[in-house]
């Protein structure tokens, strides 16, 4: 059975500045965060209640970036059950809350798809013009005056 305590080796609230340092002390603190699990709802309000030292602000900005990441995503539109912040199962994860991941990986990943084509053919017209330049030296060196 696995220990779903959080660690009591707690970072100093002085280290964290950053969402990307608070989302770092909310995965050594608890494995559901770890584990990419969906979150209960008001998971924000269990984590203050077992680390008050956390800035809620602070917080709330890295709950937000986790539950957008891709890891996240997946496992929400694959589960049945959110989890609570000491890994106990909550409520269960609705068709409509699985879609609306599945969707925003969609969303994600067209737009992903997108850039690359876009940087593509930005990568492509300018290998055009330096061709043509290069063509044009060519001309202009063999039928330039002597």
């Amino acid at each position: 059975m696995e220990d779903h305590t959080p660690s009591l080796a707690p970072r100093a609230p002085a280290e964290l500045r950053t969402v990307k340092d608070m989302l770092k002390a909310l995965r050594e603190a608890f494995p559901v965060f770890a584990e990419y699990k969906p979150l209960a709802i008001g998971i924000d309000k269990q984590a203050i209640a077992n680390r008050p030292d956390f800035d809620k602000k602070l917080l709330k900005s890295a709950i937000g970036s986790h539950t957008r990441s891709i890891s996240y995503l997946k496992a929400l539109q694959n589960a049945t059950h959110r989890f609570n912040i000491d890994g106990t199962s909550a409520d269960p994860v609705t068709p409509a809350q699985q879609e609306l991941a599945a969707q925003q990986l969609r969303e994600h990943f067209k737009a992903g798809a997108e850039k690359r084509r876009a940087e593509k053919a930005a990568a492509d017209a300018v290998a055009a013009e330096q061709e043509r330049m290069r063509k044009l030296a060519t001309l202009a060196e063999k039928f330039g005056r002597k």
